[in-house]
C-alpha cells in the first residue's frame, strides 16, 4: 500500500480516537471550543508568519539573490496551515510544530541545499540552445521581398 494512501487513512482513524478520548475526558462541548480555539489561533500565527516570510522573500528579490528558502517555507507555512484548519489535535501538533521559525527554516534550508544537491532547481535550456543571441529579420511566407 502507497505511503500517501496508508497516511489518508490512518491519520483520521488516529484523530478520531484522540477525541472520542479528549472528549470522554473534558467533555464534548470543551473538546469542541479547543478544536476552534486551536484553528484560530493558527489562523492568527500563520497569517503573520506568511507576511513575514514574504517580506523576507521580497528583500532577497530586491538585492538579486534568489528566495528560495522563503518559497520553501511558504510552502511549509501552507501545509502547516492546512493541517491546523483539519479538526484534531495531532494534526494541529504538526501543525504548530512547522510554525516554530527555528524549526520551520531548518527544514526549508535543509530541503534547499537538498535540492540543489540532487539537481532539482539547475537552471535549464531547451536543446540546441546555449546562451547565445542571433539578431535578425523575420518574414511570413509570401510576404513581398522589397527588392531596390
Amino acid at each position: 500500500m502507497p505511503l500517501g494512501l496508508l497516511l489518508f487513512i490512518l491519520v483520521p482513524a488516529i484523530e478520531i480516537a484522540v477525541l472520542i478520548q479528549v472528549g470522554g475526558a473534558i467533555g464534548a462541548s470543551w473538546t469542541l471550543v479547543l478544536i476552534l480555539a486551536t484553528a484560530m489561533v493558527g489562523y492568527r500565527l500563520l497569517r503573520i508568519q506568511g507576511f513575514e516570510t514574504l517580506w523576507r522573500g521580497q528583500q532577497k528579490l530586491a538585492r538579486g539573490e534568489l528566495p528560495a528558502a522563503e518559497l520553501v517555507e511558504g510552502l511549509i507555512l501552507a501545509f502547516c496551515g492546512a493541517l491546523l484548519l483539519t479538526p484534531g489535535f495531532i494534526t494541529d501538533a504538526i501543525g504548530f510544530a512547522g510554525l516554530v521559525p527555528a524549526l520551520r527554516r531548518k527544514l526549508s534550508r535543509a530541503a534547499v541545499v537538498r535540492g540543489f544537491a540532487a539537481g532539482g532547481w539547475q537552471q535549464r535550456r531547451s536543446a540546441g540552445s546555449h546562451g547565445h543571441t542571433y539578431e535578425g529579420e523575420y518574414r511570413q511566407p509570401g510576404d513581398r521581398l522589397d527588392r531596390d
